[in-house]
């Protein structure tokens, strides 16, 4: 097994174990083998994409939360010594970031029960154990928070002096602390009171969010730096000494900035005093949550409540035969319920959702509310679809893929028809909930004169559909495929399917000047839909 830089690092701490009564040879031993396990998995950040998972992904992933912290925290840095201001919105963001991923990528560190099996029947102390797993924790912690603060740290240094920098390091740690306890009480709190299961959907719409954030993120940025010669005042309120970022940065109002404040005391009292008491909170709660987790084994094939009246009745909307029927279903329960298939999708589809607001926030910062209402900024919807040929393309593929034979084994008369209704399954599940949506908000800003487009966007939709399975579509089934071989091609989906968009909107562009044109294209589109439906699925 390699033998890591971190735990040749923990060597140096081998007295200290020692001293605690931990047998800090089986420690080491343990936590190398959970490295190299560890050391399989994709990062949460990386979610959706398809980046080869050669190596350590965990470390190649550390340059991101690098380059997020330079976004995020080094400008606040040069907002003056208003430290109550500047320092709450760098740790709200640092807390924030650590929160989620510690909820995305150490779920598998903080609920791992791998070795429940192997290692509690050996004569391995409980101390050693639990040092195990408190240390493995701590590893991915100083790797994650020091590649997010080593750069503001630095600038710190040259901006504040060496006070602030050290201030800051504590101030890291306290928060680093508190975000780990935290984040296991929340798991505490739902092994308890609900099931395994329900704690597994908490991990997987918050690797979706973290997703979903990091792209979001870049817009932000861009407002970050427009803040200049503002005028900050601060008034105190009882409510903020339930946030912790305000806890973390009144010590340097105290210190730095000699604010010897009522309410700076009681911040800065509580910015020491909660991480140290939640800490201990969780070492007397730990033997309870050991016991809770093995809710994640016993839960894990527990099926949850399914709503088949309404898969029945699109089933019979959408399906011409009782086949085809079967396998409608079959595919809106795999949409629905597999885990890495939606961690991969549902950014992409939280994309298509954000996108079409961030050009109209774009559009209304030149020019006025009315303006952009009487006009054709509408048609930035388009950019919804550009989520259309990426999740075509990942219907391909499936973590139970090794269940593929059953399409093999089934005595089915057209095999074409267990793609079309994935198809079907994918417009109905995925894309016309998130078009229903944005046509609400669209009607609300835009009124009702933009219905017949809409109902175009939606047959377009529909078409660029079918064109994505002709392209991307290279099996004859899908879910047969393994996430691990999802080609390296993401420059050509992202530029193909801008591409299709683009063309799809500039004849929706062009039918707007032709006098009936809009009407007419929708007949097209409904046509061009039914024959292709037709020629592209009529053989198997």
């Amino acid at each position: 097994m390699n033998d890591f830089a971190s735990l040749r690092a923990l060597d140096r701490f081998k007295p200290v174990y020692q001293k605690l009564n931990i047998d800090y040879d089986v420690m080491r031993k343990i936590i190398q083998l959970k490295l190299t396990m560890d050391s399989r998995r994709m990062p949460a950040i990386f979610s959706g994409s398809n980046i080869k998972k050669d190596g350590n992904q965990f470390l190649k992933s550390l340059w991101m939360y690098g380059l997020f912290g330079i976004l995020f925290l080094v400008p606040f840095l040069f907002l003056g010594n208003e430290f109550l201001f500047s320092l709450t919105i760098m740790f709200s963001s640092l807390f924030i970031i650590l929160m989620t991923s510690m909820v995305s990528d150490f779920s598998a560190v903080l609920l791992d029960i791998r070795d429940k099996n192997i290692l509690h029947p050996k004569p391995i102390s409980d101390k050693t154990l639990n040092a195990a797993k408190i240390t493995h924790i701590m590893i991915y912690m100083v790797l994650l928070t020091g590649s997010f603060v080593i750069i503001p740290l630095i600038v710190s240094v040259f901006k504040f002096g060496i006070i602030f920098a050290l201030l800051f390091f504590i101030e890291i740690l306290l928060v680093s602390s508190l975000a780990v306890v935290l984040t296991a009480f929340v798991y505490l709190f739902i092994l308890r009171f609900f099931s395994g299961e329900m704690l597994k959907d908490v991990i997987n719409y918050v690797q979706i969010f973290l997703a979903i954030g990091m792209a979001v993120s870049y817009q932000l940025v861009g407002r970050v730096f427009q803040i200049v010669n503002i005028d900050i005042t601060y008034t105190f309120a009882w409510w903020h000494t339930l946030l912790p970022p305000f806890w973390f940065a009144a010590p340097f109002e105290l210190i730095l900035n000699r604010d010897y404040s009522l309410y700076i005391i009681i911040l800065s009292f509580l910015a020491i005093l909660a991480p140290i008491l939640a800490i201990v909170i969780y070492i007397r709660l730990m033997p309870t949550f050991e016991r809770n987790l093995s809710k994640l084994q016993s839960d894990t094939n527990r099926m949850k409540k399914r709503n088949h009246m309404v898969q029945g009745v699109w089933a019979r909307i959408l399906c011409r035969t009782k086949e085809e029927r079967t396998f409608y279903k079959f595919a809106s329960l795999m949409l629905k319920e597999e885990r890495e298939l939606k961690l991969k999708i549902f950014p992409i589809l939280g994309f298509s959702i954000i996108f079409p607001f961030i050009f109209l926030f774009n559009t209304l910062s030149s020019g006025s509310f009315e303006e952009m209402k009487s006009g054709n900024s509408y048609m930035v919807i388009y950019f919804a679809l550009i989520m259309i040929p990426s999740v075509v393309q990942m219907l391909e593929y499936s973590g139970n893929y090794k269940g593929q034979w059953i399409f093999y084994a089934a005595p089915i008369t057209n095999k074409s028809i267990v793609y079309s209704a994935t198809l079907k399954a994918s417009i109905v599940n995925y894309f016309i909930p998130i078009l229903t949506m944005l046509s609400v908000l669209f009607l609300w800003i835009f009124s009702f004169r933009i219905l017949l487009d809409l109902v175009v966007v939606l047959l377009a939709a529909i078409m660029l559909t079918l064109v994505s399975y002709g392209i991307f579509s290279k099996g004859m089934f899908p879910f047969i495929s393994s996430h691990e071989h999802t080609q390296t091609n993401a420059f050509f989906k992202v530029f193909g399917s801008m591409f299709m968009v683009g063309l799809m909107a500039a004849i929706h562009a062009l039918a707007l000047i032709i006098p009936y044109g809009l009407p007419v294209y929708a007949v097209i589109l409904l046509i061009s839909i039914f024959i292709g439906w037709r020629l592209m699925f009529s053989r198997g």
